[in-house]
């Protein structure tokens, strides 16, 4: 398999302040990637600006606040969007594809391996997937927030090499260096602590909905699934293939992770819990410290009611999350096996077994 670059673009960097598509940045990104997509790598490309795009097109003096008129500038300037797209990367001979996505297509697992089958197919076929989220159909409390976090859940499935995001700043200041000329560039980040993302600040432009701080968020899902980030700048021809290479204009973020297969992806990122098992002490232990399945001696009680392939919640008898898995089992053999005596289970100690990720560090216990 080629390596895989999934490059994110904002609406800042593909629009003007006042709207409208500014074709020659649009033209410029596309000469990048196609630049390195002649290197033999796959190239995934997430996109932002349809709604900019689109606003001014069917009369709104500014970018629109309320859903339904997000919704129809997205209609519109994803349309724009794809043909200035396709235009620029016919320059190169390159052909583009739209894939548009959205949250609940990442919680339905065919759904997702659907799209990802799709997307091999595509890049089998040297053709370079335009991703962005389906602004059109998305419900307001179930959209992305921005394209940075989808970027990164991009980069996990398609289990990519690294993830760049571009931005208009060349990556993470110890301060914000408009205010302070003394702020340092943060060269490469290996934990995303407290402190990094209390540097990372707030919010984005007028016309984008992503600032520094969800692209270091983005950088941590990444991590997380194992792709290396990078978040800086390219405004000169090069400048993104420089950052592939390691010698980009931005912050580098690093992991010894390695990547998350598909269904680990969803447990740990997409999945819905339908019911929560709570486990004793030892069982806590077990899971976290020691990689081993929940059999049911260490059961405590289960709530809700599932079936077998559903998602739970694991928990300790606290209430703390442990984290999350398959379980094999419905609901009420789930509350019958917690009823076990040691003898019975015994004889029957793969009653319940499944497979947990853990919620904070996404550590993955074998079923």
């Amino acid at each position: 398999m080629s390596e895989r670059i999934v490059v994110k673009i904002g609406s800042s960097s593909l629009t003007s302040d006042e709207g409208g598509l500014n074709r020659a940045r649009v033209d410029f990104f596309a000469g990048e990637l196609a630049a390195l997509h002649r290197t033999g790598r796959q190239v995934l490309l997430v996109t932002s600006g349809a709604v900019a795009a689109g606003f001014r097109k069917i009369g709104y003096p500014a970018r629109p606040k309320q859903l339904h008129e997000k919704q129809a500038a997205a209609a519109v300037g994803q349309a724009l969007l794809m043909q200035a797209y396709q235009e620029a990367f016919g320059e190169s001979g390159i052909v583009a594809a739209q894939i548009l996505l959205t949250r609940h297509d990442f919680s339905n697992r065919q759904r997702i391996h659907n799209a990802l089958m799709a997307l091999e197919e595509l890049m089998r076929r040297g053709v370079i997937p335009i991703i962005n989220e389906n602004d059109t159909v998305t419900v307001e409390g179930l959209k992305f927030g921005d394209n940075d976090n989808l970027s990164a859940l991009v980069a996990n499935l398609v289990r990519a090499k690294q993830l760049i995001i571009l931005t208009d700043t060349d990556g993470l200041y110890t301060d914000d260096p408009r205010r302070n000329p003394e702020a340092e560039r943060i060269e490469r980040v290996t934990e995303i602590s407290e402190r990094i993302m209390a540097i990372a600040g707030g919010a984005g432009s007028s016309v984008g909905t992503g600032g520094m701080r969800s692209k270091i968020e983005a950088a941590r899902v990444a991590m997380r699934g194992g792709v290396q980030a990078f978040v800086g700048k390219a405004s000169e021809p090069g400048d993104l293939l420089a950052a592939v290479e390691g010698r980009g204009r931005g912050t580098y973020f690093d992991t010894d992770s390695h990547n998350l297969s598909m269904k680990k992806q969803w447990i740990g990122f997409h999945s819905t819990p339908n019911g929560r098992i709570t486990v004793d002490a030892g069982a806590a232990r077990a899971l976290v410290s020691e990689g081993r399945s929940l059999l049911p001696a260490g059961i405590v009680g289960a709530e809700g009611e599932f079936h077998p392939g559903d998602v739970v919640e694991v928990v300790d008898t606290d209430g703390l999350p442990i984290g999350r898995g398959v379980v094999n089992y419905a609901s009420w053999q789930v509350q019958a096996a917690a009823g076990l005596s040691t003898d019975e289970v015994r004889k029957r100690v793969d009653v319940v077994r499944i497979e947990v990720i853990h919620r904070d560090e996404w550590v993955s216990f074998p079923r």
